[in-house]
């Protein structure tokens, strides 16, 4: 089937971030598979271009021809690896299930999914050793310095003003003054 741009739409190629060409008709078909021109010169027979996402080139590639016997072939050889019972069969079969009056409970499978604390951000020492120096804390301040984004920075300054080392936003211009230095000094004020 020729591609088409009323069938491959900008919405489905923004879903598919890596893209396989095999050997088209013409320059306007590759070019609504791949965004460029390069899958008309192809030669068939598993010849193909495979942009990656993170490559700026579509690579070269040959795609392996399997024959229907070679198939047929790998089924008979899984079919006896299975003791020659139907795959059906196999599935079909009682499951074994511990019975429990446990009840069954979600738990989180990666880290990341598990509840965090905000006072255990990684770059929280960071940002007070920072606002300390500085004298002045504010979330704009903390983006630039730490280059973190705004959720990350505005959360930060709000973990320091929890445990009391900044204040209350002063007015509209949003900086906060630091009330616990901690060991360090309070920085000189330079008078300008």
């Amino acid at each position: 089937q020729r591609p088409s741009v009323d069938v491959v739409t900008g919405l489905i190629k923004a879903n598919f971030p890596a893209r396989i060409a095999f050997a088209v008709a013409s320059n306007t078909d590759s070019r609504v598979i791949l965004d460029q021109p390069g899958a008309e010169r192809l030669l068939g027979r598993g010849d193909m271009l495979f942009q990656a996402p993170d490559a700026p080139a579509p690579a070269r590639l040959q795609g392996v021809f399997v024959s229907d016997h070679e198939i047929q072939n790998l089924v008979e050889f899984w079919r006896a690896q299975l003791g020659g019972a139907s795959p059906y069969a196999a599935a079909a079969g009682p499951v074994d299930i511990p019975k429990s009056d446990i009840p069954l409970k979600q738990t989180a499978m990666f880290e990341e999914m598990a509840p965090v604390d905000s006072n255990t951000d990684p770059l929280l020492a960071e940002a007070i050793d920072l606002v300390r120096r500085e004298g002045r804390a504010s979330v704009s301040m903390l983006q630039r310095r730490m280059r973190i984004g705004y959720t990350r920075a505005a959360r930060i300054v709000d973990t320091m003003e929890d445990k009391g080392i900044v204040g209350p936003p002063e007015g509209t211009t949003q900086m906060r003054q630091v009330l616990d230095y901690g060991p360090t000094a309070p920085p000189k004020d330079d008078g300008a």
